[in-house]
């Protein structure tokens, strides 16, 4: 058993560690209220425009939707969110499994470029030939300033990319939010726009166009595929918070138990050195006076 100063130095150890958790649970718990009542109120318009771009996209040739074609997926690029900061469970390393395996396996045999948002992925890729610098897209760190116009010159340049046919997919996986403990990894096609209307929806008695529906879906396309990437990374972003949270919490519940595990040793190892010590006294004083 481990002597009493070594056991009341990890105690003390525990209980500083505890206390940071403690506060950066805290710290994650008040940002996420913010990041979550931002893609709460995204969602719906994200949802709902995206849907009407696809509608309208199916009605459209491909000479009339350039946004639309379908390619032979010879280049891809894979736009990848992670977070500039660690300490959140398995938020970073899940997307990065999720991008091995479109490598691996969905896209095997087509020459992939990675495109990171966030120091994390950054890192994990930094030494690889597959990924391309982000001043291609003209921002480095979008978390730096979460905005939806850094976030829109982003998706003007992969667009311009797309549309030079240096790229012919372009896909964007992130950490979905579906609530503080639960973080959804997805990767959605951005570009080529995928068509979602079904046999029962008739478009045509659905929408009026005016002055044109390609001049409107010209329109259009560009503004929901930036407001598609910038509802991707409110996602991560309040994943990430929801993440970080979750991760301090059961640090924090682990933390307890230690200590108290401890303490318990502690006490044990307390109360057998006094048993030693009375021992010892009553046998000096047996021995004075025999």
């Amino acid at each position: 058993m481990a002597n009493l100063k070594e056991i009341k130095n990890r105690i003390t150890s525990i209980s500083s560690t505890m206390q940071i958790t403690s506060a950066m649970k805290m710290v994650s718990a008040a940002k996420l209220k913010r990041a979550q009542d931002a893609i709460t109120q995204m969602k719906p318009y994200s949802n709902k425009l995206q849907e009407i771009l696809g509608n309208l996209s199916a009605t459209l040739d491909l000479s009339e939707n350039a946004f639309a074609e379908v390619r032979e997926e010879s280049n891809v690029l894979i736009l990848a969110i992670s977070s500039n900061r660690g300490l959140c469970g398995g938020f970073n390393n899940n997307v990065l499994k999720q991008v091995n395996q479109l490598i691996s396996k969905e896209y095997k045999g087509s020459n992939v470029n990675i495109l990171c948002f966030g120091k994390k992925i950054t890192d994990s890729f930094r030494r690889s030939p597959l990924r391309i610098e982000n001043d291609t897209v003209g921002v480095n760190d979008i978390f730096s300033n979460l905005t939806f116009t850094n976030a829109a010159e982003i998706t003007e340049n992969v667009i311009k990319l797309f549309l030079d046919r240096k790229f012919d997919k372009v896909v964007v996986v992130y950490n979905s939010f579906v609530n503080a403990s639960v973080q959804d990894v997805k990767a959605e096609q951005l570009l080529p726009i995928v068509a979602t209307v079904s046999e029962d929806t008739a478009v045509s008695n659905d929408y009026i166009f005016e002055p044109s529906k390609s001049e409107i879906v010209e329109e259009l396309i560009p503004k929901s595929l930036k407001t598609q990437f910038f509802k991707a990374l409110l996602d991560s972003h309040a994943s990430e918070h929801g993440a970080r949270m979750t991760a301090m919490h059961k640090a924090t519940d682990n933390a307890k138990e230690l200590k108290r595990s401890l303490t318990l040793s502690y006490n044990k190892a307390r109360q057998a050195a006094i048993t030693n010590e009375i021992l010892e006294i009553v046998g000096g004083a047996e021995a004075l006076n025999n």
